[in-house]
Formats: C-alpha cells, sequence, structure tokens
C-alpha cells in the first residue's frame, strides 16, 4: 500500500497542529469576510459512506515522494493536481512536513512566488485516496491581499466533485463533498476537531490511521473570515470534508 512515508517519527501534538492552522493563513489582509457557517451534508451521505469503502491504494503503486525524505525536510514536489471542476480549478501539489516551528509547512513567497497557486499535501498524514484522512491546505490570499488558489473554496458544496489526479499514469481518484464548516480560531484548539481534520494519527503523534468506517477522506483547508492585524492571521478556518470513490478510479477524461 502507498503511504506517506517519512525518515523520522515527529510528535504532531494538537497546539501544533492549531498552529499549523494559523500559519497557512498569517500571509496578507484581506478585504471581507464570511460568517460562520455549517452546510448541510447532501441527503445521501450514510450511502456515500456505505460505497466509498477504500479498496485500491491511491493510483499508482509507485511513491508520491522519496519516502527516506525526512518531514522536516523542506517540500517536494508530488505527481498530484488537484481538480475543483465547479471552480474550474486546477493546482498542483507540494508535498509538505514540518517547518523550523514545528508546525504543517505552508510555503510562502513573494508577490510573483507561483508558490500562491499551490497546494498542500501533508505528507506526515494520510495519502489522498486510502482509507484514512488526508489534508490539503491553501492559501487564501497571498502577500499583497489578492486572491490565492483557495479564495473561492468556500463557494464548494456538497455533492461537488474534488479530483486528486496522478500526473504520472493519468488516473483519478474522485472525491464527493459531504459538508464544510467554519471553525472560530477556538474551536481550532478542539482535539475532536483537529482529529476531523487530520485523522487521529497525526493529531497523536503517529503516522495516519485506518479510518474506522474504512472511507477513504479528504480535507481542504484555508482562512476564513476577517484580518486581524494583531494578531497576524484571519479569525476563522474554513474546512471542507469529502469522501472518495475507488470505483471512479479512471483514465483521465474531460470536466467541463
Amino acid at each position: 500500500m502507498v503511504c506517506a512515508c517519512r525518515g523520522s517519527t515527529v510528535r504532531l501534538t494538537a497546539a501544533l497542529i492549531a498552529a499549523a492552522l494559523l500559519t497557512a493563513c498569517a500571509n496578507a489582509q484581506a478585504s471581507g469576510g464570511h460568517q460562520a457557517r455549517h452546510a448541510s451534508p447532501v441527503a445521501a451521505t450514510s450511502a456515500v459512506h456505505a460505497s466509498a469503502k477504500a479498496t485500491e491504494p491511491l493510483l499508482a503503486h509507485a511513491p508520491l515522494f522519496d519516502p527516506s525524505i525526512d518531514l522536516r525536510a523542506a517540500p517536494v514536489e508530488v505527481p498530484l493536481e488537484l481538480q475543483l471542476p465547479r471552480l474550474r480549478l486546477t493546482a498542483p501539489v507540494l508535498g509538505v512536513g514540518l517547518n523550523s516551528k514545528n508546525v504543517m509547512d505552508t510555503p510562502m513567497g513573494s508577490a510573483k512566488d507561483p508558490v500562491w497557486q499551490k497546494v498542500f499535501w501533508y505528507r506526515g498524514g494520510g495519502t489522498p485516496g486510502e482509507a484514512t484522512t488526508a489534508t490539503i491546505a491553501g492559501h487564501v490570499d497571498d502577500v499583497l491581499g489578492r486572491p490565492a488558489i483557495f479564495a473561492r473554496l468556500k463557494d464548494l458544496r456538497p455533492g461537488d466533485t474534488v479530483v486528486v489526479h496522478d500526473t504520472r499514469t493519468g488516473l483519478d481518484v474522485d472525491f464527493l463533498v459531504t459538508h464544510s464548516i467554519t471553525y472560530t480560531l477556538k474551536q481550532t484548539v478542539d482535539p475532536a476537531v483537529l482529529q476531523q481534520i487530520y485523522g487521529p494519527g497525526p493529531v497523536a503523534g503517529q503516522g495516519p490511521e485506518p479510518s474506522s468506517d474504512g472511507v477513504a477522506h479528504l480535507t481542504l483547508i484555508t482562512c476564513a473570515g476577517n484580518w486581524v492585524g494583531t494578531a497576524g492571521t484571519f479569525d476563522h478556518r474554513l474546512a471542507v470534508y469529502a469522501v472518495a470513490f475507488p470505483s471512479v478510479l479512471t483514465p483521465e477524461r474531460s470536466r467541463s
């Protein structure tokens, strides 16, 4: 089974993960804000879970990155793309670990750096498409406050498709959005919330653990709400939750 291998075991506590959620958003002040909301799941969520049992590894059997690379190493290119058809968005994926502050790395750069249009898969957690929880973060804006890759993540709705595309093989894993939740910063330190975002393994300082329902889960996360200058971050976090359908593991196809 393909897994997010690491060169060393690093304890990623709930407090550190919460700090990671802050780091992902500490880039620039953005105008406007979004009210905290809890989107209703699709009516067929239970049926989705019943049919989404993960029986296949992600896309290809080859590792997504060199398994000897330490979790504290710099971000690595991985042969994946994230596709959000509703938003007409395709983003290259970077595999990230822990930065020098011991939190999930969310690379930043100058205003011209392409990193603002990339997304970051936490390689200390699950691999997308396996029966674990995989987490992918993205910036909501850049250092000038301009929209970044996840600026419109709030527009995803239950029933929308999220695609993880393997650029080596042309194969896709399709996920179905079940619901989205906007958390306050206080909520992001709740261990139960962190386990939903990352899965129980990383929160406990371990590697990814099989999901209790046998389903492949995917979390997309970014900042939301209002910029708080004194804190250097936004005051909410938006998480979009989705589950995978191994039965739709298919060659690359056109999407409108």
